[in-house]
């Protein structure tokens, strides 16, 4: 324990309060130098268990710091510099202050060592990341929100209701460690189910590429990282081994690539992404080894930077055409050579192309997966990233920067490189994402568990270069099949936007109705019965009260002139007759006795 301790939160909410009045000369210093503080901060932390605050009859943990902390925090505390430093041309304080509430909302989650704490900044993520979507201000944009703000709070009530079952079991204990994933109990499923939502575990996913593809092009960075890994770091936290995340994180990572093929929006296409590669760590959590829980938490830290960069890219051509489909793109090589070669690097990441951050991450999963002889998993895992490469890592380029220029007038000419601060922000990730690729040893340094994987053997090179490389032959061999088209792709939000839709229809056929026939039967009934008692109220009022009160004024009237006439002398005079009489009767008594 320690007496003092600042919370790498706490500074991100004090700057985002503090931000509307800071001068507009000095914006850019302050928004620069409050992620770097949070980012010092996160680093300098000691392992040990901090801010710990009895309340009621509970006590709060703000700060547990460990490895598997530590190394959430750390690339936290990175992607929200980088995605600030991407956002210094944007002039609006209020969608920074979202991004860095949201921000804090993760750390906080990330090192709370109960429950009831982790619950608090859980909600904040989910009610600050909603203006991320708002702010770009479209009607898609609006629609997308309120969805995704629905969605968060269902997740947080299923999460919320958990915590109460799981303090209710544990005798009022909320401390927030491993569960028994043996003997799951009610309590520990509804965790379970809140985290998944925030994971966009299938069929709790459609959120996510509803929201990320309609969010603003800096709101869109940091939520690609942040929402669904903290709740790969929960699941890491809680739910280790348990077995049902296995075939779950498999259905994902093919999931979201299967979605991406028929996408025709690159931000919605990324987003789907988000799915798959999320579904690498969730089974990695459930198959449960050393190693596997080294490779989700290695890749998660991997996964946040080059989708990151990815989002990044894509964000760049969105702010300076206005455009993110791929039927009103194309031919923009020319125009914004940066984002080209910036989005590439990340497409390469995430397809774990050798030298790139996703090979040294995403291959612990699948050589757990053997070490444990599933080689199921490890083969259905290998098509997915098949898949990423095919759509990621040549689709989104290519119809954007190569492909047939179907850019309108106005787009063409609006398209260029860019501002300064979105390249050096694209050109840090992908320095971040080649040198993990490189070095990996810095990141294996960081994991949960010691560690002396080799990533790069010559069968581990040699196997991967072959897939990718047949995958890219046959991209441009089926290149007429993959051109994209202007489709609406129907996913699971297809059961509540239809369930919407149908609640407004018997609102306004059924419920409308029945309220207009009770408005009707109180015009006709309760107001006729109500104006007939106001005049027979009026009339009482009249006849009787009036009378009353107009009688018993004339009664105290009378009296109050007799009164008048007495006190001018007739009160005295009867009051100096009684005390003669009185006196002569003493008298006399006095003296017959």
């Amino acid at each position: 324990m320690s007496s003092f301790w600042i919370h790498p939160s706490a500074l991100l909410v004090l700057g985002a309060l503090l931000l509307r009045f800071v001068p507009a000369r000095l914006r850019t210093v302050f928004l620069v130098g409050v992620p770097m503080i949070v980012l010092f901060r996160v680093c300098a932390m000691q392992k040990g268990v901090y801010g710990q605050v009895d309340f009621l009859d509970w006590q709060l943990t703000f700060g547990r710091v460990d490895a598997l902390s530590s190394l959430f925090g750390l690339v936290m505390a990175l992607i929200t510099l980088l995605s600030t430093i991407y956002g210094l041309h944007v002039q609006e304080p209020g969608q920074h202050a979202a991004a860095w509430l949201y921000a804090a909302g993760s750390l906080g989650a990330i090192f709370a060592g109960d429950l009831l704490t982790l619950f608090v900044f859980w909600e904040l993520m989910a009610f600050s990341s909603v203006f991320l979507i708002w702010y770009r201000r479209t009607p898609a944009a609006l629609a997308a929100g309120y969805r995704y703000l629905l969605v968060h709070v269902v997740g947080g009530g299923c999460l919320l209701a958990g915590i109460v079952l799981v303090g209710g079991e544990t005798g009022g204990d909320f401390g927030f460690g491993a569960f028994d994933v043996k003997h799951m109990s009610l309590g520990s499923w509804l965790v379970l189910v809140g985290f998944a939502l925030n994971a966009a575990v299938p069929p709790l996913h459609a959120w996510l590429p509803d929201a990320y593809a309609e969010g603003t092009a800096v709101g869109s960075v940091l939520m690609s990282a942040v929402t669904t890994k903290t709740a790969v770091y929960a699941l890491c936290r809680g739910f280790v081994g348990l077995s049902v995340l296995v075939p779950l994180g498999v259905v994902m990572a093919l999931y979201g690539v299967v979605y991406a093929v028929l996408e025709n929006d690159s931000r919605r296409l990324l987003a789907y992404h988000v799915v798959s590669q999320v579904g690498f760590m969730v089974t990695g959590i459930g198959l449960g080894s050393e190693l596997a829980i080294n490779g989700a938490c290695a890749h998660a830290f991997a996964h946040i930077i080059y989708k990151g960069l990815l989002f990044m890219g894509c964000g760049a051509v969105l702010e300076m055409t206005g455009r993110s489909r791929f039927t009103e793109l194309g031919g923009l090589w020319e125009k914004m050579p940066l984002a080209l070669v910036f989005t590439v690097i990340g497409g390469l990441s995430i397809s774990a192309f050798p030298l790139f951050s996703g090979f040294v991450s995403k291959s612990m999963v699948v050589a757990a997966s053997y070490e444990l002889h599933r080689p199921w998993v490890a083969f259905l895992l290998m098509l997915a990233s098949v898949g990423t490469f095919l759509h990621t890592g040549l689709k989104v380029p290519y119809f954007i920067w190569f492909g047939r220029n179907n850019c309108s007038a106005e787009t063409w000419a609006r398209a260029k490189d860019a501002p300064w601060n979105m390249n050096l922000a694209m050109a840090l990730a992908s320095l971040l994402c080649v040198f993990i690729g490189c070095f990996p040893s810095y990141l294996y340094r960081l994991l949960p568990f010691a560690t002396n994987f080799e990533p790069y053997t010559a069968y581990h090179v040699s196997q991967t270069l072959q897939l990718l490389l047949f995958t890219g032959a046959g991209f441009f061999v089926f290149l007429k099949k993959l051109v994209p088209e202007p489709t609406i792709s129907l996913d699971t939000d297809w059961f509540y936007r239809r369930g919407w839709n149908l609640f407004v229809r018997v609102a306004e056929q059924y419920v409308q109705r029945l309220d207009d026939w009770l408005g009707e039967l109180y015009r006709r009934a309760g107001i006729g019965a109500v104006v007939r008692l106001a005049s027979w109220a009026n009339a009482f009022d009249g006849r009787v009260v009036d009378r009353l009160v107009d009688g018993l004024a004339a009664m105290i009237g009378r009296l109050g002139a007799r009164l008048r006439v007495a006190q001018r002398g007739g009160v005295q005079e009867n009051l100096t007759l009684a005390f003669v009489v009185l006196f002569v009767l003493v008298g006399l008594a006095i003296l017959l006795l």
